[in-house]
């Protein structure tokens, strides 16, 4: 078994009984998990192919860039697979059935690539040479940066489709694919660190969602600055 089937597993096990079936004994559990082992680490194995093609491409415009004598538009690239915790929740609220093709149809940000820059028009530039590519299929795309979320979140949103080459096979597999500013990363960041905090009275939970809101639009203004340093001083 490799890393990420592993430590996915161990890590997220409670909730694997929930995904399997919640009226499961824990020895009909262990038996069902067993059987079903080789098609759990295969449908997960082909998401972090996915990454992998998707990383891939943004590292070689990234490299392509800088050759021609452009700055590097790319900070840096992160990525993850939803955790088990995730996907039955989705599953939950959108009543999908709890079995792997009704996920892989149903699911599309399964794996995902954060793409982070340092400019605006960085962003855009990327996507465009990104879906340009021929064996890109756009599925949708959210434009948060110029449609800013209520609460001030920003960024470029792409759901993908990418073929990954096995053995004795192509398959097509979706990715989510965002693309941010650093000023609007560490922002992301921190509001989701927020969100999740528990221990937060209904008056300090408002006060913050509201101090949040200041910075992001703080923080689009300082972008939207940085562009235009950059745009007089050139590349």
């Amino acid at each position: 078994m490799n890393s990420i089937d592993t430590k996915y597993i161990s890590d997220n096990i409670e909730t694997v009984k929930d995904f399997v079936a919640s009226e499961m004994t824990e020895s009909q559990f262990l038996s069902s998990i067993e059987k079903d082992m080789t098609s759990l680490q295969q449908f997960f194995m082909y998401y972090k192919c996915a990454i992998m093609e998707v990383e891939t491409k943004f590292k070689v415009l990234n490299e392509q860039f800088s050759l021609h004598g452009e700055s590097n538009p790319i900070e840096f690239i992160e990525s993850r697979i939803k955790s088990y915790g995730s996907l039955y929740k989705k599953m939950e609220s959108k009543s999908i059935p709890k079995n792997l093709d009704a996920i892989e149809s149903s699911i599309h940000d399964i794996a995902g690539v954060r793409v982070v820059c340092s400019f605006i028009q960085d962003i855009y530039h990327l996507a465009d040479c990104f879906l340009a590519q021929d064996d890109i299929r756009l599925i949708e795309k959210k434009d948060y940066i110029r449609d800013p979320k209520p609460n001030g979140y920003r960024s470029l949103h792409l759901i993908v489709e990418v073929p990954i080459f096995l053995e004795h096979e192509k398959r097509p597999i979706k990715v989510e694919v965002q693309l941010r500013t650093i000023a609007m990363d560490f922002w992301a960041s921190l509001e989701h660190k927020l969100r999740y905090k528990k221990d937060l009275s209904a008056a300090q939970l408002r006060f913050l969602s509201g101090e949040m809101k200041v910075c992001a639009d703080q923080s689009a203004a300082w972008d939207r600055r940085m562009q235009n340093i950059r745009n007089i001083i050139g590349r």
